[in-house]
């Protein structure tokens, strides 16, 4: 996969209506025990709590300039997932991801340096698929699916492994 040039400092992108008033929130940092919990799923939350929590997890991962992040990753074990694969290239496309599940892997697999906002300063090379298809729900509760290559793709995955209490560790790391 080639990397994309990132600008050095990318804006992120305007959010409007209920997603527009998230607050940063701190991000937990490993080894911290959240981090490695299965998360439950979001259909147990309320509404509203569920538009505050992914208004706060946008802002949190644009503020720590980061192009994913899982509600685990702020203390909420809850299965949501916010990510913008393209805002640092200057095509944003914010995506909130309620219950979100891999439905498909490719057989085609790339290793690549990844980095996580939860373990800072620690880049890892990890193996994923080139390409998945993503379920979840959206805002409105309408279930959705997306073919998702590169970049997109790798995302997703890392943030899919943060519900299910998974990080880009080394197995000496967690031992």
């Amino acid at each position: 996969m080639a990397d994309t040039p990132i600008p050095a400092s990318p804006i992120p992108p305007v959010l409007t209506g209920d997603l527009a008033a998230g607050k940063v929130r701190p991000i937990l940092l490993y080894p911290d025990p959240v981090l490695f919990t299965r998360c439950d799923d979001v259909g147990y939350l309320a509404q509203p709590d569920i538009l505050v929590l992914a208004a706060d997890m946008l802002a949190t991962m644009y503020a720590a300039r980061g192009r994913g992040l899982a509600a685990p990753q702020i203390g909420v074990s809850r299965r949501i997932f916010v990510m913008d694969a393209g805002w640092k290239t200057g095509e944003p496309d914010p995506l909130v991801m309620l219950d979100p599940e891999i439905l498909w892997r490719s057989d085609e697999t790339d290793s690549a340096v990844e980095t996580c906002l939860s373990i800072p300063d620690r880049p890892l090379s990890v193996t994923r698929s080139l390409s998945i298809t993503l379920g979840w729900y959206d805002l409105q509760g309408r279930h959705r699916m997306r073919q998702m290559s590169g970049d997109a793709a790798r995302i997703a995955q890392h943030e899919a492994d943060h519900l299910d209490g998974r990080l880009i560790l080394k197995e000496s790391d967690t031992a």
